[in-house]
This record gives C-alpha cells, sequence and structure tokens, in this order.
C-alpha cells in the first residue's frame, strides 16, 4: 500500500507533492539517529524496519524528501498516518511483539528528529498491540544436545571453529551476537574467562567463567588457524572467498541448523533455542536455584527466571492431573 493511496483518503495529497527544497538537512538524519545505538544488531534491524516503513507508505521506498515530508506532517496528520500504517502490519498477519517492534522504530525516528529540530510533533500517544506475558522456553534435552556435539568433525579446521561456538551457546548460555562480538584478545585462556558485550549492556564488557573443556576447544581453534591477533574476530569464516571474514548472527544460525540437521533434531532450533535448552537444564541441575542461574543467563529480572522454572515444572499440568484424580 503507498502512502499515495493513504493519504487520499484522508485529504492529506498536500503532503505527497514533490517539493525538493523541504528535503534540505535531511539526508544524515536515518544514519546519526542510527549511530545512536551502539549495538550493530540494534541498528541493523531498526534500519532494515525504518526503511519498511518508508515502503509501505511508497512503492518508490525511501528517499530524503520522503522523510522530510513525512517529518513536516502536522501532528494529526502524522498519528492518522501511522496508524493506518499500524492496521496493515495487522493485516500482514505480524505477532504483537513484532508489529510494537516496528511502532517502537518510527516512534525512535520521530523523537530523535523532534530533539534537532527537524520535526514538531512526537508519537508519544500511539496506541501499541497488547501482548501475552506468555513466554516460550522450551528448547532440547542435555542428550539431544550430545547428538549435535557428536556430528561435528573436529579433525577440520571448521569442525573445530563450531565445536567451540556450540560448546559456548550452550556451557554459557550465550546469545550469538555476544558470540559474533568477541575478539581474540577477549579470549583468556589462563584465568578461564571470555570478555562478551552483554545485551543493553551498551559497551560495557562482562566477563564470563569458561569451562574447562570450552577454554580447551577455543584454543585448539585458534591454535589450528594460527597466527591470531588480538583484534581479529575469535571467530571466522572458514570457506574461500570470505576466509578471515568475521562471522555474523546469520551464520551462527546455520551453524545450529546445520548440525540440528544431522542430529536428526524435528525441533525447529536456533541459537536462542540452545540458550532456552541450558537455562532449564542448569534449573534442572542445580533444583531450581534461580539465584544461581541468573548469574548464567546475565537476565537483568529474576522474574524471567521464574518462568522458565515454572514452564520447567509444569506446576499446571501437575495441578490438571490433581484434578482429574478428584473425578
Amino acid at each position: 500500500m503507498s502512502v499515495k493511496h493513504l493519504v487520499n483518503n484522508n485529504n492529506l495529497i498536500a503532503f505527497l507533492k514533490p517539493n525538493p527544497l523541504v528535503s534540505t538537512g535531511f539526508d544524515s538524519i536515518i544514519d546519526d539517529w542510527l549511530a545512536r545505538f551502539i549495538s550493530p544488531l540494534t541498528r541493523c534491524s531498526y534500519r532494515h524496519a525504518i526503511f519498511e516503513f518508508f515502503s509501505t507508505l511508497n512503492s518508490d521506498g525511501y528517499s530524503a524528501e520522503l522523510l522530510a515530508q513525512f517529518l513536516c506532517l502536522e501532528a494529526t496528520q502524522a498519528y492518522e498516518l501511522v496508524s493506518k500504517y499500524h492496521g496493515t502490519l495487522i493485516e500482514r498477519g505480524l505477532a504483537p511483539g513484532t508489529i510494537n517492534q516496528r511502532l517502537t522504530v518510527v516512534r525512535s525516528l520521530v523523537n530523535y528528529a523532534t530533539e534537532i529540530g527537524k520535526c514538531h510533533y512526537n508519537l508519544a500517544n500511539l496506541k501499541m498491540e497488547r501482548v501475552s506475558s506468555y513466554r516460550d522456553t522450551t528448547g532440547i534435552s542435555t542428550d539431544s544436545f550430545k547428538l549435535m556435539l557428536s556430528a561435528v568433525d573436529r579433525s577440520t579446521l571448521r569442525g573445530k571453529r563450531d565445536y567451540a561456538i556450540l560448546l559456548l551457546l550452550w556451557g554459557n548460555a550465550l546469545r550469538r551476537a555476544e558470540v559474533t562480538s568477541c575478539n581474540v584478545k577477549d579470549f583468556d585462556a589462563h584465568e578461564k574467562t571470555l570478555s562478551i558485550l552483554g545485551k543493553g549492556k551498551g559497551k560495557q564488557a562482562q566477563k564470563v567463567t569458561l569451562g574447562s573443556n570450552t577454554v580447551n576447544c577455543i584454543q585448539e581453534w585458534l591454535n589450528a588457524r594460527g597466527n591470531s591477533k588480538p583484534d581479529e574476530p575469535l571467530f571466522y569464516a572458514v570457506h574461500i572467498g570470505y576466509y578471515g571474514h568475521r562471522l555474523n548472527n546469520d551464520s551462527v544460525y546455520k551453524i545450529v541448523k546445520k548440525y540440528a540437521k544431522l542430529a536428526s533434531i524435528q525441533k525447529n532450533l536456533s541459537p536462542h533455542r540452545i540458550r532456552h535448552s541450558s537455562i532449564t537444564a542448569a534449573l534442572d541441575a542445580t533444583n531450581g536455584d534461580v539465584r544461581a542461574v541468573q548469574k548464567l543467563s546475565r537476565h537483568s529480572s529474576i522474574n524471567t527466571l521464574m518462568i522458565y522454572d515454572d514452564n520447567r515444572r509444569n506446576e499446571q499440568g501437575r495441578v490438571t492431573s490433581i484434578l482429574e484424580d478428584l473425578l
């Protein structure tokens, strides 16, 4: 659906009248706005989302002129336009959480433009979708993960790398971005630590303690690739054409999918599913010690761990069985 279609229905046609002068000073707004976010993953996802927004408004996609026209709307016009965009997201069947994320990105851009004097309205009263508090924390069993590890050919350079990555995902419940952002200097074999950029921690590195087997496997990978410099990526591509390039988040996803398939695991597995599996296994092993497991998961709120623990114990299922036994 284009802006022209959205706007014509609401007598906002003036918004679309070409005026190259209006776009003066708007060329760098997107890049300057995105530069405020520390996480490369956030910058990438926000850029994709805002370009998707403008592509929905206009089939020609994003342009500085289109951005200028949007930011120069009257507040009522902007709310009406974004509300219609909200409607198209619902029509496309997107999940409430995804819809809210897209709307949050638009609101963030508008807030930034307001701060620098390029917009005179905000979207503070924009209505969001109601999101269920249910959190799916299901993963795979320890035995299933062992099958994945056994599927890795550790005699190859690729296998040594992949094995080390899988151990980090399981043993330290790392997020894939925490794995891919590490450099060689972040790994300390003697201290058995890895410095990571945790979610929501900005540029402040966190040190996590590694298991002995993980340390040995990372060292084995580093020795096999040879001549590692401190500022080089801890994990990089080994195939022709991309050798030495830092692995990205999608690369880690593909590694997990590859070994899940080789291990004949039917569940749709991802790096974050392994994180779920690791946290659940830790709760099982510690008899539900959420305080201890919070040190592993690095969740800011203990309430998140309680969701994992509740799902693990399936209290609802236990109570249902009790009720059936009363009949």
